[in-house]
């Protein structure tokens, strides 16, 4: 019994262990909860061994109990039957058989006197394991309750502390993005390709100029030409001698 009851009492202290608390100064939370959850389920293992071994030894007394009281039935009934037979003897005569089967009740009372005795003194031992018993089974249910709390914290610490995780890592890329200024990069970058394009629009403009300065020098030459052609019917209609009409009468 002692050892049952000091399982109650390690049942009892763990039901009431502070796992917030714990979680505070755990320098790797995560580990600790693993670890808590594996001694929790062994704790948990051998506490329900032990309380089906006191539920085993309190059925066992009380399958005892019973029979002390059935035997302690059984030969009160044999001491009643003995009595009467030796009533009836008696009545009839036989004196000697009378006394005989008187014998045997006052035997059987003894027997019956015993199995009472004993199952007087074990009532109240049935008693005292029937509580522990419900102790085992209550400090059990909270054990459980443990475990399926320890396991919800658990996995909730697992998440919240990939979650930090990730933060960490994108406060840290942000770190690194402030500190390497990609904008400054792209406004160098964009310059780079304003000065192309500048570039790029002065040679288009050279070369459009050039093209009409030798359209504008092809339309003088055409004009030129125009004025010396001109020039020359002119020169030609001059030297040619003017025909003088005849009169008609």
């Amino acid at each position: 019994m002692n050892q049952k009851q000091s399982i109650l009492g390690r049942v009892t202290q763990l039901t009431r262990a502070n796992i917030n608390s714990l979680l505070d100064k755990a320098e790797d939370p995560e580990k600790m909860l693993d670890q808590l959850v594996r001694d929790y389920t062994n704790s948990i293992a051998e506490a329900e061994e032990a309380v089906a071994q006191t539920i085993g030894n309190l059925r066992m007394a009380e399958a005892d109990h019973r029979e002390d009281i059935q035997a302690s039935q059984e030969w009160g009934a044999k001491a009643l039957a003995a009595s009467r037979k030796a009533d009836s003897l008696r009545t009839s005569g036989q004196p000697d058989e009378a006394d005989r089967f008187d014998n045997l009740a006052k035997v059987a009372l003894g027997k019956q006197i015993s199995y009472e005795g004993e199952a007087k003194s074990a009532a109240p031992q049935i008693a005292s394991q029937n509580e522990v018993v419900e102790k085992l089974k209550t400090g059990l249910i909270g054990m459980r309750g443990k475990l399926e709390e320890l396991q919800s914290k658990r996995d909730q610490l697992v998440a919240r502390q990939k979650t930090a995780d990730a933060q960490a890592k994108v406060q840290n890329a942000v770190k690194s993005i402030d500190v390497l200024d990609p904008t400054s990069e792209v406004s160098r970058f964009e310059e780079k390709v304003r000065r192309v394009e500048a570039q790029v629009a002065g040679q288009a403009e050279l070369a459009s100029s050039s093209l009409d300065a030798q359209f504008d020098e092809l339309e003088a030459d055409s004009d030129a030409l125009e004025i010396e052609a001109r020039l020359s019917e002119l020169k030609g209609a001059a030297s040619t001698p003017a025909v003088e009409s005849t009169p008609t009468e």
